[in-house]
C-alpha cells in the first residue's frame, strides 16, 4: 500500500503533504501522505474491496461466457459493458450514506446486485449461467453506485483534511491508485469531487495502477534517499504478516461528523 501511494512521485513532480485513495481487488482506504513513511489513515473498507465487489458482480453475471469479455479480469469486464448499458434503469444506493465518516463498505451492496440479478433471472426465465438481457443496465448501475460511494467519502476526507490544515486550502492534490483507478469511469466521479473542493486529481499509468515491481523498486529508493527502513544487519529480524498504514485518526474523521454536499455526478 505504501508502494502504490508513492507512486505518482515517479511519474509526476508530486510534493508532501498529498491525499490518496488506493481502491484495488484487496484494498481500499484514504490516507493523508504526510513524508516517505508518514501516513494518516482517514478511512478504510469495513469489509471488502471494490475490485473484488466487481469482479464477483461479473462472476455472477456470468460475463466470462461472452468471448469479448472472456480474456478481462471482471472488473474491467464490467467497465467495458457499462459503456453499453443505461445506469438509470436499476437504482442502487450508496452504502453507508447515514454514516458521517470516510469508511468504505461493499459486502451490503453485492447482497443487493445479486439478489437483483436473482430477481431478473426469474423474470426472464433463464437459468444460472445464461447472460441476462439487462447484464449492461446492471453493470452500468453497478459501476456508477460505486464511483458515487468513493466521491463521497473521498469528497469527506479532502474537506477534513482542508479543516485541520492537513491540506492546503487550493492546489492540494488527490492521489487514486491501485488496479481499480484504471477504471475511467470512477476516475471521472473523483475528478468531479477534485474539482469541487479545488484540488488537483492525479492517478499513475494503468501499467502501474495493479501489483507491479516497479513501484515497489521505486518505494526502496524513495526509502534509501530519505534514510528510512533501511537494513544492514538481518540476522534476529521479525517477520509480521501484517503492517498497519500509518497512524489511524478514522475515528477523529468519524467524530468531526463533516457533511457532504452534494454533487452532480454527470459523467
Amino acid at each position: 500500500m505504501e508502494a502504490h501511494a508513492l507512486t505518482i512521485r515517479l511519474t509526476n513532480q508530486v510534493e508532501f503533504p498529498f491525499l490518496v485513495l488506493l481502491i484495488s481487488g484487496g484494498h481500499c482506504l484514504l490516507a493523508l501522505v504526510r513524508g516517505v513513511s508518514d501516513f494518516l489513515l482517514l478511512g478504510k473498507s469495513l469489509d471488502i474491496a471494490p475490485g473484488d465487489m466487481l469482479d464477483k458482480v461479473a462472476r455472477r453475471l456470468s460475463l466470462i461466457n461472452r468471448p469479448e469479455y472472456s480474456t478481462m479480469s471482471g472488473g474491467k469486464a464490467i467497465e467495458h459493458l457499462a459503456k453499453e448499458g443505461d445506469r438509470f434503469h436499476f437504482t442502487l444506493s450508496p452504502p453507508m450514506q447515514n454514516a458521517k465518516n470516510c469508511n468504505f463498505s461493499f459486502t451490503g451492496l453485492q447482497h443487493v446486485i445479486d439478489k437483483l440479478i436473482e430477481r431478473k433471472e426469474k423474470e426472464e426465465g433463464i437459468e444460472k449461467g445464461q447472460i441476462l438481457s439487462s447484464a449492461a443496465d446492471i453493470a452500468a448501475a453497478v459501476q456508477h453506485v460505486t464511483a458515487c460511494h468513493l466521491a463521497t467519502r473521498t469528497q469527506r476526507a479532502i474537506l477534513f483534511c482542508k479543516q485541520r490544515g492537513l491540506l492546503p486550502p487550493a492546489n492540494a492534490v488527490l492521489v487514486v491508485s491501485g488496479g481499480v483507478a484504471s477504471n475511467s469511469y470512477i476516475r471521472k466521479a473523483l475528478e468531479i469531487v477534485a474539482n469541487a473542493t479545488q484540488c488537483t486529481s492525479l492517478c499513475p499509468p494503468p501499467r502501474l495502477c495493479t501489483d507491479n515491481g516497479v513501484m515497489i523498486a521505486w518505494n526502496g529508493i524513495e526509502r534509501l534517499r530519505a534514510g528510512l527502513g533501511i537494513l544492514y544487519d538481518v540476522e534476529n529480524f521479525r517477520y509480521e504478516p501484517k503492517c498497519p498504514l500509518g497512524v489511524d485518526i478514522s475515528q477523529e474523521v468519524a467524530e468531526a461528523a463533516i457533511k457532504v454536499p452534494q454533487l452532480k455526478m454527470t459523467i
